[in-house]
């Protein structure tokens, strides 16, 4: 599979019939592998509900040998009759009401380990796909996957398809014994299994669409709110709140309308599976009936057809419920296969080549990249970078300057050409490796949940305090943690909400220094600091980088002054190329930049 079909067919409702055949087979065959590691308890539960219904189906049977011979027995004298008779029904209702009991419990137990199984392999793959993925496919449907499809799939295993089996077999079950009882009969039931199958086959063909609609839109309805939850603040302040009513309320008004075919569709299964049942019921009394008359057939085993035949039918009705939340779930499963379809376009090289002592030279030679299948954005590109140097990145929105931080990183791969770090193929060293050698600070200073230490102890696991003090001191960020309520072990919150966004950057910049990278990239990374704060974070890079390798990439010209050298990005190529003092001197874009930005000062 190619990467991102998922993502390209991740909208479609309606399919060819070769591609639900596909989309079908492959939700089915992540279900069988999730069921492959239950194997002992599915087959504890295929003799479960074997055994219990068996003894379920036997109550008519009983009871027709209970009136065709237990009462001509009991009319004779012989109680003992009545003894073997209602012990025989006694023992089969307790065999059948333990083991359904423990049926229950088993398939509870397999669906549990099956659903803790999807869950963990859904986010450890998203967790997994590179960050191309991540930015065609928004945090909206992933969430939904993580949960609405998952919470459809967890109703189908904990009750549908435990349900749907035992009705199945109890179905099969009864129907047999009613051919045991009387054939004919059983042709009857036979004959009105035919218009069963075209409803179901006409609920199917109509709720296929209906369902697979419903968990676009159900992500739909999700990405919505989870859009402008995350983005409250700018809703606040440009006041968004009535377009952002408006616009919500037309998806789950959608969500809504799906709600309403689908019920309609189920209104009009139900119904007639009903009527289906009962008219059969009918036939069977009617027919049996005539026959008592004729002396073809006995009382008692026109009873037991009776409650057979509506046996029969009952579980009938309540696969017809089931059905439904199987094809809510058949849709939900075709989201998540696709999802765990997806393949990381950033793969780890199959004999990655090991790095022990690196020094952080980087050089592109004839590099070629685009995004996805889009437009080459830098073309035929050279750049040496040696060992030990601070190179700043300047140029205008969307010139190539985050591009060329996000390869150096390997968030993405070059089309062609090559990339090498110490004259090693970037695509050929481990991602671990590469991590610890190559770190990234990017404009968002994400915090996740837990103290300011344990924040900044992302950079080096295991670091003690002593070390993330200095780490914290050398960028300027020990002052301010320092104030905060319990200092180092200060809980951020959601989204670092005790700090403010520059002490976040100086929080993400000390992690940054702690692990103590060959190569260190800033990316935007001073944009949301104050004067004093960047000034700070100057002084600690002056005196951290050292022989380290850095990558600046920023728009504020203060920043740059502390670069060895000076790249000017335009159309991905590089413009310009030289040091800050010999690039203001001379007539080009960092000089004109350089001038509006002094201007700025003024």
């Amino acid at each position: 599979m190619s990467p991102n079909i998922g993502v390209a067919n991740e909208d479609a409702i309606t399919l060819s019939r070769e591609e639900r055949k596909r989309l079908r087979a492959r939700s089915w065959k992540l279900l069988a592998t999730l069921a492959r590691s239950q194997k002992r308890m599915l087959v504890l539960t295929v003799v479960l509900v074997v055994v219990s219904n068996a003894a379920r189906v036997a109550f008519p049977l009983i009871i027709a040998w209970a009136i065709d011979w237990g009462l001509p027995q009991v009319t004779a004298g012989n109680w003992a009759a009545l003894g073997i008779t209602g012990g025989a029904y006694v023992l089969s209702a307790i065999a059948a009401g333990t083991l359904l009991g423990w049926y229950i419990l088993s398939t509870a137990k397999i669906s549990q380990a099956m659903l803790l199984d999807l869950r963990l392999r859904v986010f450890r793959h998203t967790q997994r796909l590179s960050l191309e993925f991540h930015e065609n496919y928004t945090s909206g449907r992933i969430i939904s996957r993580q949960t609405s499809d998952l919470e459809t799939l967890r109703e189908l295993l904990d009750q549908g398809i435990s349900e749907l089996a035992s009705a199945a077999v109890f179905v099969l079950f009864t129907l047999v014994s009613i051919f045991v009882l009387d054939w004919r009969s059983g042709l009857v039931v036979v004959i009105a299994a035919v218009p069963i199958w075209l409803l179901f086959g006409w609920y199917q063909k109509r709720s296929e669409l209906v369902y697979r609609e419903s968990r676009v839109v159900s992500a739909r309805v999700i990405g919505s709110f989870v859009e402008t939850m995350t983005g409250i603040r700018a809703v606040k302040a440009f006041r968004k709140e009535r377009a952002n009513d408006a616009g919500y309320a037309q998806v789950a008004g959608e969500y809504r309308d799906n709600s309403i075919r689908s019920i309609n569709l189920f209104g009009v299964l139900q119904p007639s599976l009903v009527l289906i049942g009962n008219l059969s019921v009918a036939a069977v009394l009617a027919w049996g009936g005539f026959r008592i008359l004729d002396g073809e057939l006995g009382v008692g085993v026109l009873v037991a057809l009776l409650l057979a035949t509506k046996r029969v039918f009952q579980p009938v009705e309540n696969i017809a419920m089931f059905y439904q939340s199987l094809q809510s779930a058949t849709a939900a499963l075709e989201k998540v296969s696709g999802l765990l379809e997806e393949e990381p376009t950033v793969v780890e090289p199959a004999k990655p080549r090991p790095l022990e002592q690196v020094a952080g030279a980087l050089e592109f030679t004839d590099a070629v990249f685009g995004y996805g299948d889009g437009p080459v954005v830098m073309d035929r590109f050279d750049l040496s970078i040696p060992a030990g140097q601070t190179v700043a990145v300047v140029g205008q929105t969307g010139a190539g300057k985050s591009t060329l931080a996000k390869l150096i990183a390997r968030f993405y791969d070059l089309r062609s050409g090559s990339l090498t770090l110490d004259s090693v193929p970037i695509a050929e060293i481990a991602n671990n490796d590469l991590r610890r050698h190559v770190v990234m600070v990017t404009q968002e200073a994400f915090l996740f949940s837990g103290t300011v230490a344990e924040n900044i102890s992302l950079g080096k696991p295991g670091a003690s305090i002593e070390e993330i003090i200095l780490a914290a001191r050398a960028v300027g960020a020990h002052e301010f943690i320092t104030a905060l309520p319990e200092g180092y072990d200060t809980d951020v919150n959601k989204r670092g909400g005790r700090v403010s966004s520059g002490q976040r950057q100086l929080i993400s910049f000390a992690r940054a220094f702690l692990a103590d990278p060959a190569v260190l990239i800033l990316d935007e990374a001073t944009s949301s600091l104050d004067i004093p704060s960047e000034r700070a974070v100057q002084r600690g890079l002056q005196t951290l980088l050292g022989n380290r390798t850095a990558l600046i990439i920023a728009h504020r010209l203060s920043t740059v002054q502390i670069a060895d050298r000076v790249l000017v990005v335009h159309d991905g190529r590089i413009v310009e190329d030289g040091s800050p003092a010999e690039l203001i001197g001379s007539a080009g874009r960092f000089a004109a930049l350089h001038k509006a930005w002094r201007d700025s000062l003024v």
